[in-house]
């Protein structure tokens, strides 16, 4: 099993940045790709990026593209998401997660096999 820890989050205005970060333990050798979603209050769990682990192959959702930018350090065994020109409707927990497969459907939860506890971002107006 691989676990997950988020960091990075927090307090942010309108317009601001934030860099996310995902630091991978235990199993990371069986990984091949890594994700981020994200859960605003009263809404279900949504996809913003993936990345293939060891490669560039990157996935987004439409709302973020432009915005976002997901990468990964091998070496640290680590993901970032870097989100720039925040809005107050990106506030939510941010989820890291981590899928042990490279062939199922990047962006729906159901392809990854660990998670992260979530990290808090709020944007205020």
């Amino acid at each position: 099993q691989v676990q997950l820890v988020e960091s990075g989050g927090g307090l942010v205005q309108a317009g601001d940045s934030l860099r996310l970060s995902c630091a991978a333990s235990g199993r990371t050798f069986s990984t091949r790709r890594m994700g981020w979603f994200r859960q605003a209050p009263g809404n279900e769990r949504e996809f913003v990026a993936a990345i293939r682990w060891g490669g560039d192959s990157t996935y987004y959702a439409d709302s973020v593209k432009g915005r976002c930018t997901i990468s990964a350090d091998n070496t640290k065994n680590t993901v970032y998401l870097q989100m720039d020109r925040l809005r107050p409707e990106n506030t939510a927990v941010y989820y890291c997660a981590a899928a042990e497969s490279f062939f199922k459907n990047p962006i729906t939860s159901l392809t990854y096999d660990a998670w992260g506890q979530g990290t808090h971002v709020t944007v205020s107006s």
